[in-house]
């Protein structure tokens, strides 16, 4: 059944912009609002990045795909069945870190002859292995197939000396058990050799008690793959090392969250070709985001990684640092998209049960933890799922888009399935996703997405495309600003509505387009013809204007120099929008502002006066602007700066006997918000009111 969306019909409901904007900044992922929202590196940028010296040897991924080494010259063959070349087990000696278990693994290999080694990808574990081997001094290491079947195992031990079944593949139907252990020891005793089996961590470990591996230190790794033998000569001397390692770069490397053995091997190549200049320190420097960048493509790009990880991956990155179980819910939504669109003969299937939250997690390199999460009704505790590199997902979310156009009708079915969904969280990271998508190709992203938003007759998807534009901007993609000016006078009101919001969205944000929104929007007023929902939408977003702490002022002197525009609807707007500001009693609104700065700005109090002595006058605005003095003078009673600002501002609105009477009429009529007596701060103000020259009641 279509969704009432796409069918176009009225929603009744709306949403005031000031909670519109609190919505937005509550829930907008942090990369958007960071000061690290500037993009660089090929994928974002422009310019151009790699894993240079040698490659990336490619312990990276997730699902099935079979690991080499973590570190060490980058691999080019894998060995399915067979002895590994000494040649390369000495290499790779050479700059092996053996990390805190190594020692308890080797003494236990020695004396059990099987040790299962298990851990996550990529933290080193298949190095491990053939070290192990490696350390005890065997003749020769042979590699097994992955395919061999753990009740075949002991079938194929016939060769002296090591054996390595590296990532062996365990399901229910598929365990390893106790038995086959003993049985493969008992080969292994025959023929004088050894077995290590590396595993993921699983619970089709059937009695089989294995060893938890635990990844060496990026440090160590620096250490050892700096230390180890240079082509042609020595290693580096301790100090050569030390001095490498105290390098900005370097230590800002390792002050970051904890890397993977493989990473911090292809870093360790960057910093062994360190020369001393510029350029180096650069490449150092920017190595993070390249690493970044290389995972992103390989998670994409590697055919053995299921529709289901991937699907994950990019739903993670959309929910990066929100609840993990809305990141594993519509990852199965998006997941179901893929399916239909790489067989759409077939109808979509999501497994009911599969890898626990820590295990996808840490096959995603991510990180869950509990933490506190803001509600309407409260804090409440969830499990917050992240990335552990800052950029994964705005680099993973721009990869899928420019460098997997085929994904896109997916991707943009499933956004389009996030915008319509009933929790505000979900809603804005749709939004958030596509201003990043905006960023990389805004042609696409306004034509698949935005457009069909912002010409919506519904209130929601308008907000989505508002939201959308407003983050795109933040990020600073090309033309949005114009793009935004245009549809405030563009044929089609629903794509004014869209505008107008987006920029009353857009300007608390980036206080230095106040003047170009204000402009826009008052060229909106002056072509007249709105409707009062359009009216009221152009209050608001111009009301926002007034928000922005650095540019009150600036902001001020224009809605009074709106106030001398010949056109009746640009005036209406100004005063609109300044009584909407000033009914807001909520913290940092225009009122504290007032009593903290603005009545010591000469031309700030002046115009500010002068606003509300016109809107107190105006008969169209006179009833809204004495509810926001209301609000003005119930915020006095409980800050005294606000009160002792009052007391500056209430002489200066008295020019008439009609002011005086106005003023002293809603002061004595006041009452307290719940209905109680008149309270003490109105009669301290009504002592302020001198009553002017003209007043026939003064005697």
């Amino acid at each position: 059944m279509p969704d009432r969306h796409e069918l176009g019909e009225p929603e009744e409901r709306t949403q005031e912009a000031r909670a519109a904007q609190r919505e937005l900044v509550a829930h907008t992922p942090d990369f958007i609002f960071s000061e690290a929202a500037s993009f660089g590196g090929s994928l974002v940028g422009g310019a151009q990045h790699g894993v240079s010296a040698g490659g990336s040897a490619r312990d990276v991924f997730m699902g099935g795909k079979t690991e080499i080494h973590h570190h060490g010259p980058a691999a080019t063959a894998v060995y399915a069945s067979g002895e590994i070349p000494r040649q390369r087990l000495d290499t790779l000696a050479e700059v092996f870190a053996e990390g805190p278990v190594f020692a308890a693994a080797l003494a236990r290999l020695r004396e059990e002859r099987v040790l299962v080694l298990s851990g996550a990808h990529s933290t080193g574990r298949n190095a491990a292995a053939l070290m192990l081997l490696h350390r005890l001094g065997v003749p020769a290491v042979h590699a097994l197939s992955s395919e061999t079947s753990p009740a075949a195992l002991g079938g194929r031990l016939f060769s002296l000396g090591g054996h390595v079944l590296r990532d062996l593949p365990l399901s229910r139907n598929r365990p390893l058990r106790e038995a086959q252990l003993y049985a493969a020891r008992d080969q292994l005793r025959k023929v004088d050799g050894y077995l290590v089996v590396t595993v993921e961590n699983s619970p089709f470990l059937l009695g089989a008690a294995p060893l938890p591996w635990e990844p060496p230190e990026p440090a160590a790794v620096l250490r050892a793959h700096l230390s180890g033998p240079r082509a042609g000569g020595t290693g580096r001397s301790v100090a050569e090392v030390e001095a490498l390692l105290d390098l900005g770069p370097v230590r800002d490397f390792l002050s970051r969250d904890a890397h993977r053995p493989a990473e911090a091997a292809r870093f360790a190549v960057e910093v062994a070709g360190y020369d001393g200049s510029e350029e180096a320190v650069a490449r150092l420097a920017d190595f993070g985001q390249a690493a970044v960048e290389e995972q992103c493509r390989e998670w994409l790009s590697d055919p053995e990684t299921t529709l289901r990880d991937k699907a994950f991956l990019i739903s993670l990155a959309v929910f990066d640092q929100a609840p993990y179980v809305l990141a594993a819910e519509l990852a199965d939504r998006l997941y179901v998209h893929f399916q239909r669109l790489q067989h759409p003969e077939q109808p979509p299937e999501i497994p009911l049960f599969g890898l626990s939250a820590e295990a996808r997690l840490e096959r995603a390199r991510a990180t869950g933890e509990l933490r506190a999460e803001a509600t309407e009704w409260g804090s409440v505790p969830q499990y917050t799922a992240y990335f552990r590199k800052e950029d994964t997902p705005r680099v993973l979310l721009t990869e899928v888009w420019t460098g997997h156009p085929s994904a896109r009708p997916a991707l943009v079915a499933w956004l389009k399935e996030l915008a319509r969904d009933a929790r505000p969280v979900v809603r804005t990271r749709a939004a958030a996703a596509t201003a990043l998508l905006a960023h990389a190709d805004l042609p696409s992203a306004v034509a698949l997405l935005i457009d069909g938003w912002a010409v919506s007759k519904s209130f929601g998807p308008r907000v989505t495309a508002a939201n959308a534009l407003t983050l795109a901007q933040l990020l600073d993609a090309p033309v949005v600003l114009r793009l935004l000016t245009r549809w405030c006078t563009d044929s089609h009101w629903a794509r004014r509505w869209t505008a107008i919001r987006a920029f009353g969205l857009l300007t608390p944000l980036r206080p230095d387009l106040a003047g170009p929104a204000l402009s826009a929007l008052a060229a909106r007023a002056r072509a007249g013809n709105s409707s009062r929902a359009e009216e009221n939408n152009l209050v608001e977003s111009t009301a926002l204007l007034l928000s922005v702490g650095a540019r009150r002022g600036e902001m001020l002197s224009e809605l009074v120099r709106l106030l001398h525009h010949d056109t009746p609807s640009v005036r209406a707007l100004a005063l609109g929008a300044f009584v909407r500001a000033c009914d807001n009693g909520e913290e940092g609104a225009l009122v504290e502002w007032y009593a903290d700065t603005g009545m010591y700005e000469a031309d700030s109090a002046r115009d500010l006066a002068t606003l509300w002595r016109t809107a107190l006058g105006d008969r169209a605005h006179t009833r809204a602007a004495l509810n926001a003095l209301h609000t003005w003078v119930h915020v006095a009673e409980r800050r005294t700066d606000a009160a002792q600002a009052l007391e500056f501002l209430l002489p200066a609105l008295v020019v008439t006997a009609d002011d005086h009477r106005r003023l002293s009429h809603e002061l004595l009529a006041l009452r307290a918000p719940d209905g109680g007596p008149r309270p003490p701060i109105a009669d301290r103000l009504l002592g302020v009111l001198v009553p002017s020259p003209t007043d026939p009641s003064r005697s």
